[in-house]
């Protein structure tokens, strides 16, 4: 089985041509996110363990529901569900490991999106998928885990609210994952970095310049502006 981690995908009956540990990678720093949120929300053992498997399972989850090709990731890895588990229960009894960096939510959380990002994209482009499904479904498994996760909470989904880019680096790694992989026929370990830095930099930048989404009242004051320029009367 171990073997399994370091291969390409379409072996042993694996339909992801990634190879396996990237997979694994991305519900690593997934459920990491998910431990996060819930020492943040004070929540017991129950409440890490769901939390994990919502954000490092979820979006794979919604993945393959949508596609319906394959089978469901979670369930046929040996490892992905125990090792979620596990990441919890280590967030729960080890909670200051986790606390050392202010900034350690933010980063991680990027981080998994983009990763899953990758996963989403590739799988989308194992079974032939057109350009605008390799997007999509590359944007949904990495935000899938994060809208699971608020709606569980109570909370308006993040990818729903104006904010930093969240949304918007998810669809731009999967567009260049895509351009990478998909078109230029790049090797997927290099177009999965492309993806990450892509991801991650168009995050880090909105967040550093303070860039946000539009909302649809900021967009009716720019027309609002603009109709007032060429009819100032």
């Amino acid at each position: 089985m171990l073997s399994a981690l370091v291969t390409q995908g379409t072996q042993a009956g694996i339909p992801v041509a990634i190879p396996v540990w990237i997979d694994l990678s991305a519900v690593v720093v997934g459920s990491l996110s998910g431990i996060l949120y819930a020492q943040r929300r004070k929540l017991d053992l129950i409440g890490h363990i769901a939390l994990a498997m919502l954000c490092g399972l979820g979006g794979g989850l919604i993945r393959d529901t949508i596609m319906q090709v394959g089978d469901v990731y979670m369930l046929r890895s040996n490892y992905a569900i125990a090792v979620s588990v596990l990441a919890a229960v280590l967030g729960f009894f080890l909670p200051h490991g986790l606390e050392r960096h202010p900034l350690r939510l933010e980063w991680v959380d990027i981080l998994a999106v983009s990763l899953f990002a990758v996963t989403g994209a590739d799988k989308a482009i194992v079974y032939g998928l057109n350009p605008f499904a390799v997007v999509f479904m590359g944007t949904m498994t990495a935000v899938g885990g994060g809208m699971l996760r608020d709606v569980f909470l109570g909370d308006v989904p993040r990818i729903f609210q104006r904010s930093t880019f969240y949304a918007t680096c998810a669809i731009a790694g999967s567009f260049a994952y895509w351009l990478c992989a998909g078109v230029f026929g790049i090797n997927k370990l290099i177009a999965a970095l492309v993806c990450i830095v892509v991801t991650v930099g168009l995050r880090r930048w909105s967040i550093h310049y303070g860039v946000y989404s539009a909302t649809s009242d900021d967009v009716a004051a720019t027309v609002q502006k603009v109709f007032r320029k060429r009819d100032p009367q």
